[in-house]
């Protein structure tokens, strides 16, 4: 379906153009985008607004900080260190524990700490930011899975991307990294894209580089078994960044940790396009269905959420 351009219209398929003229420059003031653009705003502003998101460990500024960033990490066990403008997964270190002075990453590689003090200065040097400019690293204490998310992906940790249209859910997928993505969760780098549906967060269609697969390639694991639970719950969560951002087309990436539950990593203020390969069907349909509705007073979180379940869910 994806060869022909008859069959894209008929499917509903967003363009990019038609996506960033008609929904990110019409609903998405300019002034907002920092808010999203910069991971440490973003975690403040989730934090004020007591949106569970990973706890905040550190924030590293300038060079001079990085000689005493060893007495920050010295009692930590585990922790992800980001670029604060980072995109596409670029940048992210992964610590999962330690070997005496050394620390271990997923991949089971032995890292120093004179290892995290270079990736440091190359985050703070601007090498992972969205335009080259000098950026700051956040450290944040690292996502543990939930037993069944952990079992789905290849060392990386899985997430949940929601597209959410004026406060609305209207689209969602799950991430799950491979060998070839080396544990990251980016469809474009050979990560699984498995498309839910919104009305009870169940495997609807998988994809690996934009062709349907029915099995994880690493794990094994069949993806039409696949079921998120507390479904409703995170679509709420991820329905509240529109109130707190004020941004009407917004992708947010949730995880689901062991302990904590549902929690926000990111949120994107030009989301990909990529969710509808993963869904096997277009978004404008669901966009327009939106637009069309002219509620007052403007509905709150949980029944936005109820509305698009039933609207969109299979």
């Amino acid at each position: 379906m994806w060869r022909f351009p008859s069959r894209l219209h008929s499917s509903g398929i967003l363009g990019m153009n038609r996506r960033n003229v008609s929904y990110i420059f019409r609903y998405n003031e300019r002034r907002l985008y920092p808010v999203v653009d910069d991971k440490f705003r973003t975690k403040l502003l989730l934090e004020k607004f007591s949106l569970a998101t990973p706890k905040l460990l550190a924030v590293v500024r300038y060079q001079y900080e990085i000689k005493k960033f060893r007495k920050t990490i010295e009692n930590l066990e585990a922790f992800a260190v980001k670029p604060a403008r980072g995109a596409g997964g670029k940048g992210i270190l992964v610590v999962c524990g330690r070997d005496g002075d050394r620390f271990v990453k997923p991949s089971g590689n032995i890292i120093a700490v004179h290892d995290i003090n270079r990736h440091l200065s190359n985050i703070l040097a601007g090498l992972y930011s969205l335009a080259g400019t000098p950026d700051v690293a956040i450290v944040e204490d690292l996502i543990r899975p939930e037993s069944m998310f952990e079992a789905l992906s290849h060392e990386g940790v899985p997430d949940i991307r929601i597209i959410i249209f004026r406060g609305y859910p209207v689209m969602a997928m799950l991430r799950l990294s491979t060998r070839a993505s080396d544990g990251k969760a980016n469809l474009h780098k050979g990560a699984v894209g498995v498309g839910l549906d919104i009305g009870s967060g169940s495997c609807l269609h998988a994809v690996q580089y934009a062709k349907r697969v029915y099995r994880h390639p690493d794990t094994g694991i069949h993806l039409d078994t696949i079921a998120v639970p507390d479904w409703e719950n995170l679509l709420q969560l991820a329905s509240k960044t529109y109130d707190i951002t004020g941004l009407g087309y917004i992708g947010a990436d949730l995880v689901v940790d062991r302990d904590r539950g549902a929690m926000l990593l990111e949120l994107n203020a030009r989301p990909g396009l990529s969710i509808q390969v993963a869904n096997g069907c277009g978004l404008l349909p669901r966009l327009e269905t939106i637009e069309q509705k002219d509620d007052r007073p403007w509905p709150g979180a949980e029944e936005r959420v109820r509305f698009s379940m039933k609207a969109f869910g299979e």
